[in-house]
């Protein structure tokens, strides 16, 4: 095995010098997480249309954006492991195979099982990807410019959202909901050929062992939980949902458990104890928790309470995400100069504004509200990623840049999942649960009387991820001044 000291030397070595096509190998990056945030809007606008279509339930439908995110939140540090044993690179390029391979199949689904199946496999892919780009962007940039580089990684992040919105929009209206998945398929063959012909692994090979363990109580746990949360959404509390959160939260405390007697565990609890790496990763999971269902929200409002169609509503966010594109490169520079936790906690609390304005929207409010609160958001997450994610490869001793990156997504996919059931539950305390759960989804729209409760029940989610983004404000502040040599 490599020693700590061998690793560093050798990242250090790494860091002095500029890989060879160091750009086009940050673009090779860059495009993972385009295509990553592509997928993740497109296929929020594209559910009605699924549900539609292949006439599956509406729990079932949810799983196709819920399971994707469970498996990469499951899966993000085992395959960060697959990078320190086998090569960053190469599992970065087993990822993109993977997820437009996934990409085909989810194009040709004809039931419920087939959907949220390869469904599943490309969450594979994109756990692939996720797990190992940020210690490739750590191997491709030294310390001090690897804000810049998150910057750019955010840009890409904003860009693909972009992407995601309008072709989703389009797709949707004029065409069908399998293209929201072919256009996966140039974009992953382009990654994967430049990735081949720039991308090379410059770290030393490490023996890892797998946490299977770990991996299977996380990954039960979290689905126990999630079900339970899913069905209470969409009907009333009854005994195969307490049985299920019940099970689940049993099977995360089994989960520490076991992590504090493995070696290599899942979820390193060891990295907490770098003084930096617990805010930070806290930051991340209440970010994600906070912020990642805000376009479900806002698409329930503009389509499910105005009765916009998918494109109107898509053009109308648009100019948040070009926004937060231009300003991600600028705000990762700014980390460069100031450390991280300036512009994170800034990012955080320019987000806490953002849902504000978002709980001012009412069944006859102006439509700019959404557009106003959509474009500050994706300021604040152009502030916030770059600088929390340089925090964290950092503070990550050389020798785990994979597991700390894994563990990075996993906190912050743990925080989206999350986020998504949170705002069903809260949403739709307000009009009957059914109605609220098919609103969600794109299959229904309110009226009336109806239309002004459920408007309540979706400021009541604003006010409430407003405040779990004031803890994560908080946690990020914690990490103390933002001195320039401080991660």
């Amino acid at each position: 095995m490599v020693s700590e000291a061998d690793a560093a030397r050798a990242a250090d070595a790494s860091a002095s010098s500029v890989p060879p096509q160091r750009g086009l190998g940050m673009l090779v990056v860059m495009i993972g997480v385009l295509i990553s945030a592509v997928d993740g809007t497109i296929v929020v606008l594209a559910l009605p249309a699924i549900e539609e279509d292949l006439n599956i339930s509406l729990s079932a439908v949810t799983w196709v954006v819920v399971g994707y995110l469970l498996v990469v939140t499951v899966l993000s540090t085992q395959l960060g492991r697959f990078g320190d044993m086998f090569g960053r690179v190469r599992m970065y390029k087993a990822g993109f195979l993977v997820f437009t391979f996934g990409s085909v199949l989810c194009a040709m689904a004809w039931n419920a099982p087939s959907i949220i199946g390869f469904r599943l496999l490309q969450g594979v892919g994109a756990a692939l990807i996720a797990a190992n780009s940020g210690a490739i962007i750590s191997e491709l940039y030294a310390p001090k410019e690897r804000g810049r580089a998150y910057g750019l990684n955010a840009f890409g992040f904003s860009f693909g959202s972009v992407l995601g919105v309008l072709l989703g929009g389009v797709m949707v209206t004029y065409v069908s909901w399998q293209w929201i998945f072919w256009i996966n398929v140039p974009i992953g063959v382009v990654a994967l050929v430049l990735a081949q012909r720039v991308l090379r692994d410059r770290s030393e090979r490490q023996r890892r062992k797998f946490d299977f363990a770990g991996m299977i109580t996380l990954g039960l746990g979290l689905f126990g939980v999630l079900w339970a949360m899913t069905g209470l959404a969409s009907r009333p509390l009854d005994g195969t949902m307490i049985g299920f959160l019940v099970g689940g939260l049993a099977l995360l405390v089994v989960f520490v458990f076991v992590e504090l007697k493995q070696t290599e565990p899942t979820l390193d609890l060891s990295l907490f104890r770098i003084p930096t790496m617990a805010p930070s990763l806290l930051a991340s999971l209440l970010q994600g928790v906070g912020s990642f269902a805000v376009l479900f929200l806002v698409i329930m409002y503009l389509q499910g309470t105005r009765g916009m169609d998918p494109i109107d509503a898509s053009m109308l966010l648009v100019p948040g995400y070009v926004i937060g594109a231009v300003v991600g490169p600028y705000a990762g520079r700014l980390t460069d100069k100031l450390g991280s936790v300036i512009p994170a906690t800034l990012g955080l609390g320019i987000s806490v504004i953002a849902m504000v304005i978002f709980a001012q929207m009412t069944a006859t409010s102006s439509l700019w509200l959404a557009a106003i609160g959509n474009l500050v958001i994706m300021i604040g997450g152009s502030f916030f990623f770059p600088a929390n994610s340089t925090a964290v490869m950092k503070a990550s001793p050389p020798d785990r840049l994979g597991i700390a990156s894994g563990v990075l997504r996993t906190f912050s996919s743990i925080g989206m999942v999350f986020s998504f059931t949170t705002a069903m539950l809260v949403a739709s305390h307000s009009i009957p649960r059914n109605l609220a759960f098919a609103i969600f989804v794109g299959t229904s729209k309110l009226d009336g009387r109806l239309a002004t409760a459920f408007a309540e029940g979706l400021k009541a989610a604003f006010y409430t991820m407003m405040g779990i983004m004031v803890l994560a404000a908080i946690c990020s502040a914690l990490r103390g001044a933002g001195r320039k040599d401080r991660a």
